[in-house]
């Protein structure tokens, strides 16, 4: 039997939920421009720890968002996350934040393009099939009006995300482009297959080195905190 803890902190959610061999079974999120994620982390933590009736000692791994995504949430649940490794004991799990994203689209045919608002005319984005298989790795991508042509033109391209306007708004090449109703974000609620899977792979990371995917230098100001 594992529990394992998943951590969410890429964007203004703070995310935490529990999952027991894979299947959710607590969460706590709250969505706070202002990212109140280092007060708000650790409680939640101990909140869906308590409700799940278990105690910190019956975990067997920590997982957590890797990014693209706010310099700021990234560092603060990384850190949380190999502090509680490193304290219990039990191995660190990384996931890709444009995963978690894509996991709330679900397809049977084309291709699921989730991106993230970032500086500029620029998103974070990667691509992935119908069944989350990675098709184009992730990178900072300057939005024109040919984005994505090479893709979307055998392809429909359904997009999701906080960087979904900015694309709607400047790619302009064929019709095959599908946006989401709303700019979701990404939630430990998604992790949970993710990382059971990666669990019983033994997929882990090393404690001393991990460290966020931010893809870019960090720059503070108003768009990437």
């Amino acid at each position: 039997m594992s529990f394992i803890l998943n951590i969410e902190s890429s964007s203004t959610i703070c995310s935490v939920s529990l999952t027991k061999n894979g299947d959710l079974i607590s969460i706590k999120e709250n969505n706070d421009e202002k990212y109140s994620h280092s007060t708000k982390l650790h409680s939640f933590i101990n909140e869906v720890i308590s409700d799940s009736k278990i105690t910190i000692n019956e975990l067997s791994a920590i997982a957590v968002s890797k990014g693209p995504g706010s310099y700021t949430g990234l560092r603060i649940g990384v850190a949380a996350a190999k502090g509680l490794c490193f304290s219990l004991d039990i191995p660190l799990i990384s996931v890709s934040t444009l995963l978690i994203l894509s996991k709330q689209i679900k397809i049977s045919s084309g291709l699921i393009l989730p991106v993230l608002d970032a500086r500029r005319n620029e998103v974070y984005s990667a691509i992935y099939d119908a069944n989350y298989k990675l098709v184009k790795k992730e990178s900072p991508e300057l939005i024109d009006s040919k984005s994505f042509e090479n893709f979307s033109n055998d392809n429909q391209l359904y997009f999701i995300g906080s960087g979904q306007q900015k694309c709607r708004e400047l790619i302009k090449s064929n019709n095959n482009l599908i946006f989401h109703n709303k700019e979701t974000l990404p939630s430990s609620k998604e992790m949970a297959d993710i990382s059971y899977q990666k669990f019983i792979s033994s997929d882990f990371e090393d404690l001393a080195y991990f460290e966020p995917a931010y893809l870019k230098n960090f720059i503070l100001d108003s768009v990437n905190r």
